[in-house]
């Protein structure tokens, strides 16, 4: 493969005229020039993302000390940002490698030379099968992927490449649920399904794997309780594919952001169990949105949430590190004010933003907006209402907490990062590759 891209080089690219949020003065120049220029959130533009380095760095160390301590091996989703530096924060920290969601996401992990990948999810195309087959030329390089069916197999092996492969490709079964998303539906189709891998001259038994996240929407008992009656199941199946794995290590995978302390419970008897008895096993943790945390869906169903009771003590708690900026436009009725950006800017599928404050301008001091939500986005429009008249005039911003970091990155091809939230002090950029 060609040299890898370093992240330091992302530094020397030019920022462009069309870059959404930046200042005008940012066009033509590298990220290193303007980064030394001392730049200022004050001067960007909104509508606008910003990220919070305090809040990185502290989510970085709790969710890998979590993990660590419950005998993981985090290898956090890297759907979420798609940004090889934050990517990089989390390798440099202890994780293990990353998860990825489509071929595309691999390819741009392997350009920025990322070792370990698991693909959480099936990988049938023949133009991915055969980059992943180019790739196993590095014996540094581990990859596995999932499969659900005895078709998904057999569909595999008819696209791999004529040639022969330098190794064979991990996979692992994945198992589902009634009324859940992908992965077999029973123990017994899931068996099958290892026993057919297992038979494979192409392909590698690699363990067991399964999304919990679907299955619960909450924190109420019955979500818990379907969580919890899955994750036995996944365990079961991992007992049983055991003996077709013999002495290799067995991967079994869980844990998105919402339930990964169901995960651990679940999970801890057989972890302990393996451990005493010697046998090679890695239990991966692939929490994505643990590093952003959020203010609206994964605030309130997270176990790590300071709101949370298991994490009101010794600095565990996550925190929001995302938050939305954007400027009143218009203000037709007293209690209506129209802001500058929409859904084209901040994530809305798993909750509108929430308004937090109005200042003068970017980086100033906020006053809190009481009673104020956002009730409907447009494309490039925000609805700020409320029952009392709204205290904010035309061009004031509005600081909007936000739900969902999975949908919130996408929209960003460059992102800047303050201090801390609050702060005027721009000391990084992110760049995004979607």
């Amino acid at each position: 493969m060609p040299r890898p891209r370093m992240i330091a080089e992302l530094a020397e690219e030019r920022l462009e005229a069309s870059d959404k949020g930046l200042p005008a003065r940012a066009a033509g120049v590298t990220v290193r020039e303007f980064l030394a220029s001392g730049p200022r959130l004050s001067e960007f533009w909104t509508p606008l993302l910003v990220l919070d380095e305090r809040a990185l760095a502290h989510n970085t160390r709790v969710i890998q000390e979590w993990a660590t301590s419950h005998g993981f091996d985090l290898m956090p989703h890297g759907k979420t940002t798609m940004a090889p530096a934050l990517w990089q924060r989390q390798l440099d920290a202890g994780a293990a490698g990353l998860t990825l969601a489509t071929p595309g996401q691999v390819r741009t992990a392997r350009s920025f030379g990322v070792a370990r990948i698991m693909l959480a999810n099936t990988l049938v195309a023949p133009a991915g099968l055969a980059f992943v087959a180019s790739e196993l030329a590095d014996d540094g390089f581990a990859f596995s992927c999932w499969a659900d069916s005895v078709a998904t197999v057999e569909a595999m092996e008819q696209a791999l490449p004529d040639a022969p492969l330098p190794r064979p490709i991990d996979v692992l079964v994945e198992l589902g649920a009634s009324g859940g998303r992908t992965g077999a539906r029973t123990l017994d189709e899931a068996v099958a399904v290892a026993e057919r891998i297992a038979a494979s001259p192409s392909l590698r038994l690699a363990g067991v794997a399964g999304y919990e996240g679907s299955l619960g929407h909450d924190r109420s008992p019955a979500a818990l309780a379907a969580v919890r009656d899955y994750l036995g199941d996944l365990i079961e199946l991992r007992a049983a594919v055991r003996p077709l794995v013999g002495d290799r290590e067995l991967v079994v995978t869980a844990g998105g952001s919402a339930y990964l302390d169901v995960v651990a419970d679940v999970f801890a008897p057989a972890i302990a169990a393996d451990a005493a008895a010697g046998l090679p096993a890695s239990w991966v943790l692939r929490s994505g949105a643990s590093l952003l945390h959020d203010d609206g869906f994964y605030h309130g169903i997270s176990p790590l949430d300071a709101s949370a009771a298991a994490a009101r003590s010794g600095g565990t708690a996550l925190v929001s590190a995302m938050r939305g900026y954007a400027r009143v436009v218009s203000h037709p009725e007293p209690g209506l004010a129209l802001l500058d950006g929409g859904k084209r800017d901040f994530p809305y599928d798993e909750g509108l933003p929430v308004p937090f404050g109005r200042a003068a301008r970017l980086g100033a001091d906020e006053e809190p907006l009481v009673g104020a939500s956002v009730t409907a986005l447009n494309d490039q429009h925000a609805f700020l209402r409320s029952d009392a008249a709204l205290p904010v005039g035309i061009g004031d911003i509005v600081s909007l907490g936000l739900s969902h970091p999975c949908t919130a990155f996408d929209k960003w091809r460059w992102i800047p990062v303050v201090e801390h939230h609050g702060s005027d002090h721009v000391v990084d950029l992110v760049r995004t590759f979607f």
